[in-house]
C-alpha cells in the first residue's frame, strides 16, 4: 500500500487559471516565482541564455551567501481551502534545488497588499514541517492533520536556497457561502468547489477540465474519449459545490470539430446524505435534466431549464463519445445547500479567523474562542445549542462587554476602516445592526426624540446602553419595551439584558449560515 496521499479529485488551489498567484517573494534574481504556479509541465532549453544566466523554467533564487539562512515566496491560492498535500516539483533543478523546504498557509480577509501579506503579525500555521526534497523530481508532501484548516495563502520556504519548477496545493476547494447569495453561480465550477467525481474514459482529456476555470484554449485542455467501437457512450459525473436549483445549462464543445459528440444528455440526482460523495456507485436513481439533445462542432451550447431542477450530483452522457471542452450549470444553493456549505466553511476557519465570524454575532471575545473550541458543528442544529451555552456560562463583564459592541436603538454605526484580516468580519458587524434596526427608518421625529431620551435615561440607571432584539419590532413595540424595563432592578434587568443579547446573537448566527 502507497503512503502517498490520493490526489484524484483534489483541485490544485494555487494554480494560476484559478486566479492563484505569487504576490511577495525575497528573492527572484535568475527566474520568477509566478512560473511556479503555470498549469503546463516544467520543460528545460539547454543553451537557452538570458542576461541572469541560463533560462529556467520555474522559480530560482541567488546563491545565498549569509548561510544559515532561506528564501521564500508567498502565494495568494486561487481558490482558498483546506490542503490535503503540496508538490514540490524540482523537475530541471539538478545542481540548484533547495536541499529543504518549510511550508506554512494563514486566512487572510480582503485583498491584502504584498507588504500586509508578508507582515511578520500575520498567523501562519504550519503544514508541512522542515523536509528534505530530491532534486529533478516531483516531491509530494502530506500535510501535517493540525494543517488542515481553510487557507486562503501560502507561504514556501526553501532552505537555504535554489530553484522550484512547479508548486501545486492539493486540496479541497472550501468558499465563502456569502459569495453565493443574491446571485446565480456556476455550481459546477472546480473554483467554486464542483468535482468531476468519475468518467468513463479520459484517453485523450482529464475529466477535470470538464468543468475547469475559464475557457478552454485548445483541445487539450477539455475532456475527450477515446474512439468507442462497441455500442454504449461515455460519461462524466460532477458533484456540485452544494445541493443547489440549476436554472440553466451550458455545454460547450469548443475547438472539437472532427471529434465532437453526436449528441448529449444530461441527467441529475439528488443525494445530500451520502456518506462519500465521490462514490457514484452509490447513486441509484437519476432522473432527466436534459433529453438526448443534438449539439454542433466547435459551439457553446446554452440550455434553459423550464423547471429548475434540484440536484447535488449531474452525469453528462456524450454521445457516443468524443470531446466536450466544458460543462457550465448555473443556479443558486437550496437553502438546505447553503445551510451545509456554510457550516463546512465554518468548522474549516482557521480558529482566528472564525472568531472573527462570531465576534460579529456577539462581541465578547471569551464567548466567541469558546465556541469556536467546540468546532466541528457539521450542522447548524449543534451550533446554535453550543453558542447558547456558552454565553449563559461567562462571567458578567464578559456580558457587558459584548453589549458595548452594539449602537443605541435609533442609531446608526459609523464605518470606519478595519484592519485586513478583520476586514470581512467588520463589515458584517456594522450591516447587522442596519438591517436589525429597519423599522427604525421609517420611525417619527417624535418617537426618535423619545428614543434618545429613553436611551440616556437608560444608561444613567443601568450603566449600559439599552439592548433589545430589534428585528421583528416596530419603533413603537421597542419604545413601550424601554418603559417597561425601567421598572426593573439592576440585577433582574441585567439577566433580561442578557437574554436579549443570546436572541440577537441567535439571529445573527443564523443569517451567517442561512444567509436569510
Amino acid at each position: 500500500m502507497s503512503d502517498q496521499p490520493d490526489l484524484t479529485n483534489l483541485a490544485d488551489l494555487a494554480a494560476a487559471r484559478f486566479g492563484g498567484t505569487v504576490v511577495a517573494v525575497n528573492d527572484e534574481f535568475f527566474a520568477f516565482a509566478e512560473r511556479m504556479l503555470l498549469p503546463e509541465a516544467p520543460v528545460v532549453r539547454p543553451g537557452v541564455f538570458t542576461e541572469r544566466g541560463q533560462w529556467t523554467d520555474g522559480w530560482e533564487t541567488r546563491r545565498r551567501r549569509d548561510l544559515p539562512g532561506a528564501d521564500w515566496a508567498i502565494v495568494r491560492l486561487g481558490s482558498p481551502g483546506i490542503a490535503r498535500a503540496i508538490t514540490v516539483d524540482t523537475t530541471h533543478f539538478t545542481g540548484n534545488a533547495p536541499e529543504a523546504v518549510t511550508i506554512h498557509g494563514a486566512t487572510l480577509a480582503g485583498y491584502p497588499s504584498a507588504a500586509e501579506a508578508a507582515d511578520p503579525a500575520v498567523d501562519w500555521v504550519e503544514l508541512v514541517p522542515r523536509t528534505p526534497v530530491t532534486a529533478d523530481a516531483a516531491n509530494v508532501l502530506p500535510v501535517a492533520e493540525h494543517g488542515l484548516t481553510r487557507i486562503t495563502h501560502l507561504r514556501l520556504t526553501i532552505h537555504p536556497d535554489g530553484g522550484v519548477a512547479r508548486l501545486r496545493v492539493h486540496g479541497t476547494v472550501v468558499p465563502d457561502p456569502r459569495l453565493l447569495d443574491h446571485v446565480t453561480s456556476d455550481l459546477a465550477a472546480a473554483d467554486l468547489g464542483g468535482v468531476v467525481v468519475a468518467a468513463s474514459d479520459m484517453h485523450y482529456g482529464d475529466r477535470h477540465n470538464l468543468n475547469a476555470s475559464g475557457d478552454a484554449r485548445a483541445m487539450g485542455e477539455g475532456w475527450e474519449t477515446r474512439r468507442r467501437r462497441g455500442t454504449g457512450h461515455d460519461w462524466a459525473v460532477v458533484r456540485l459545490v452544494t445541493q443547489g436549483l440549476i436554472v440553466r445549462a451550458e455545454v460547450d464543445t469548443s475547438h472539437f470539430r472532427g471529434n465532437a459528440p453526436r449528441a448529449v444528455e444530461l441527467w441529475a440526482a439528488d443525494y445530500p446524505d451520502l456518506l462519500d460523495p465521490d462514490d457514484v456507485s452509490a447513486i441509484g436513481d437519476w432522473f432527466p435534466l436534459l433529453p438526448r439533445t443534438r449539439v454542433q462542432p466547435n459551439t457553446r451550447h446554452l440550455f434553459d431549464l423550464e423547471v429548475p431542477v434540484q440536484a447535488t450530483h449531474v452525469r453528462i452522457d456524450a454521445i457516443p463519445d468524443g470531446g466536450l471542452a466544458r460543462l457550465r450549470l448555473t443556479g443558486l444553493p437550496t437553502s438546505t445547500g447553503r445551510e451545509s456549505l456554510a457550516m463546512r466553511w465554518f468548522d474549516a476557519l482557521s480558529p482566528e479567523a472564525a472568531i472573527e465570524e462570531l465576534l460579529a454575532c456577539c462581541g465578547s471575545e471569551d464567548w466567541a474562542a469558546a465556541v469556536v473550541e467546540r468546532r466541528p458543528f457539521g450542522t447548524l442544529a449543534g451550533l446554535l445549542p453550543a453558542a447558547e451555552q456558552e454565553w449563559w456560562a461567562l462571567p458578567e463583564p464578559a456580558w457587558l462587554e459584548a453589549f458595548t459592541a452594539h449602537p443605541r436603538i435609533g442609531e446608526r454605526p459609523t464605518r470606519t476602516p478595519a484592519p485586513p484580516t478583520t476586514a470581512r468580519a467588520s463589515l458584517v458587524s456594522l450591516d447587522a445592526p442596519r438591517r436589525e434596526q429597519a423599522a427604525m427608518d421609517e420611525a417619527s421625529d417624535e418617537i426618535r426624540a423619545a428614543f434618545a431620551a429613553g436611551n440616556a435615561e437608560y444608561e444613567d440607571r443601568f450603566g449600559y446602553i439599552f439592548l433589545v432584539r430589534a428585528a421583528g419590532r416596530t419603533a413603537e413595540e421597542m419604545l413601550t419595551v424601554l418603559h417597561e424595563r425601567m421598572t426593573h432592578g439592576p440585577a433582574e434587568e441585567l439577566r433580561i439584558a442578557a437574554g436579549q443579547q443570546a436572541e440577537i446573537t441567535a439571529l445573527r448566527i443564523r443569517h451567517l449560515i442561512t444567509g436569510a
